[in-house]
């Protein structure tokens, strides 16, 4: 890994902040997001080095607050890290707190409803678009396509866990390379 550039607590906090304050849809959609601003605008960790982050933050918990973390520690250490977990949670506390005030006001207006549904198009769009661009940059070869396939119907369709289909992609893996050595 080499050694990442010297960027400001305050910038670390001011891009994280923006993170948490427009990134919306989840997960999948926060990371894409986290990705674009932090490896292709800012250029402050390579895709390898995103993608190692991204790995990890799945396996503990809540990814995209992981993978923020991450970046956070891998620029500034500790302190990095915590700044920008908080910078990015932040909005999130601020705006739930005053969502949910104004849905226990207003949660008998059908218009609310019909609003809330109608984002859910985008927020598909943007897990798509992510998945497709980390993908590309990672899936190499038929082998990897259709683990990938799988790893998605597995997550997608019956709900297993990251860290679940983790350890089948590693015995999968371990018995596909232990027949080929057998079998050449």
């Amino acid at each position: 890994m080499e050694q990442p550039q010297r960027v400001s607590l305050f910038e670390i906090l001011k891009v994280f902040f923006l993170i948490g304050a427009t990134g919306f849809g989840g997960g999948m959609a926060i990371v894409s997001l986290t990705e674009r601003v932090c490896v292709h605008e800012k250029k402050w960790v390579s895709m390898d080095e995103f993608m190692h982050g991204l790995a990890f933050g799945q396996i503990l918990g809540p990814f995209s607050l992981n993978t923020c973390t991450f970046v956070g520690y891998y620029l500034r250490g500790p302190v990095g890290g915590i700044l920008a977990a908080s910078a990015f949670i932040t909005p999130s506390f601020i705006l739930v707190c005053l969502l949910s005030w104004l849905y226990f006001r207003f949660h008998e207006l059908p218009q609310l409803q019909s609003a809330l549904n109608g984002t859910n198009p985008v927020i598909i769009a943007l897990i798509i678009v992510a998945a497709i661009g980390m993908g590309r940059s990672k899936v190499r070869g038929k082998d990897a396509w259709i683990m990938a396939l799988a790893a998605f119907a597995a997550a997608a369709l019956f709900d297993v866990s990251a860290l679940n289909i983790l350890v089948a992609a590693t015995v999968w893996s371990l018995g596909r390379s232990w027949y080929r050595r057998e079998h050449r």
